[in-house]
């Protein structure tokens, strides 16, 4: 079968003795593999062998793909559906028991593990799973990876939500919004308000920020940025509505809090008028219109 190595968990270690003697007593001697046996993949509290439970209990994924129990019908979740990039997980999982000494940065390329990789300087001792340093290597590699290739990927579940897909417009979004994101489903949850307005608003931020002046305040930001152009250029329109808050004598803070509010219904985002240049004039005014009329 030409099979020149077998690399499996130290638990088989018992066994390989009477494999050799499979081999040789079917005349395979001259072909028979190397055996190599790796220390075992530990809970995160390291004691014990990690097991499926172990994600259960903690809340991680430990397959690389959603996998249904063809006897009990159990389903674990998996890295993929759990928006974890493929190129995250092999730098993650290369990790655990091996690393290519010298100093070498964590971060690394399948060419690089390959060049670097030798199995001599696999650890003797098990690896704890460490599954917070997972979501570190798939939250670097989505700030690494270009915003059009991370809406290729949110593509089937933003159209599956009914969304209408639009590659620049999600590519965009994603821009915005990619650097607080540590998995995909993170990043798609971050996102929706691009393409879905506000149907509540948080009662927190309500309570603090939305004042008995607060929907006179928007009705006129509301005037003012119905004059302007309906794409809504960042630098400009934040030039124009820090003016007219300045002319009126408005705390710059309630004005934007409540604004960032109306477009996004709780106080998180990037900066506010990268969000109204991609809402556009008309999404824009909308939102505003339906923040006043229902926290009046």
């Amino acid at each position: 079968m030409r099979i020149t190595h077998v690399i499996r968990g130290e638990e088989w270690l018992p066994s390989a003795p009477l494999h050799v003697l499979l081999y040789e007593a079917f005349g395979w001697r001259d072909t028979m593999p190397r055996f190599a046996h790796l220390a075992l993949l530990l809970k995160p509290e390291g004691n014990g062998k990690l097991s499926k439970r172990d994600g259960d209990r903690l809340g991680f994924p430990v397959f690389p793909l959603r996998w249904v129990d063809p006897k009990t019908g159990e389903v674990s979740s998996g890295y993929r559906e759990s928006g974890y990039l493929p190129e995250a997980v092999v730098n993650f999982v290369a990790l655990l028991g091996w690393n290519p000494g010298n100093d070498h940065e964590e971060v690394m390329s399948m060419e690089e593990l390959i060049r670097y990789f030798r199995i001599e300087k696999c650890s003797k001792a098990g690896a704890k799973f460490d599954y917070e340093k997972g979501k570190w290597f798939n939250h670097h590699y989505i700030q690494t990876s270009s915003n059009e290739r991370l809406a290729d990927l949110l593509r089937p579940s933003l159209e599956a939500a009914g969304i209408t897909f639009d590659a620049d417009y999600v590519a965009r979004a994603i821009g915005l919004t990619k650097e607080r994101a540590q998995t995909l489903l993170e990043l798609e949850e971050q996102i929706a308000y691009f393409f879905t307005a506000p149907t509540a608003y948080d009662e927190k931020t309500v309570k603090k920020r939305w004042k008995e002046d607060s929907a006179a305040q928007l009705t006129e930001l509301a005037a003012l940025l119905a004059t302007q152009s309906e794409d809504l250029p960042s630098e400009a329109t934040e030039e124009v509505v820090k003016a007219w808050i300045e002319e009126k004598g408005y705390g710059l803070g309630a004005v934007m809090n409540c604004f960032r509010l109306a477009l996004v219904g709780a106080a998180k985002g990037p900066h506010l008028f990268d969000i109204t240049a991609l809402l556009g004039r008309g999404e824009t005014l909308q939102r505003l219109q339906r923040a006043i009329e229902v926290l009046g």
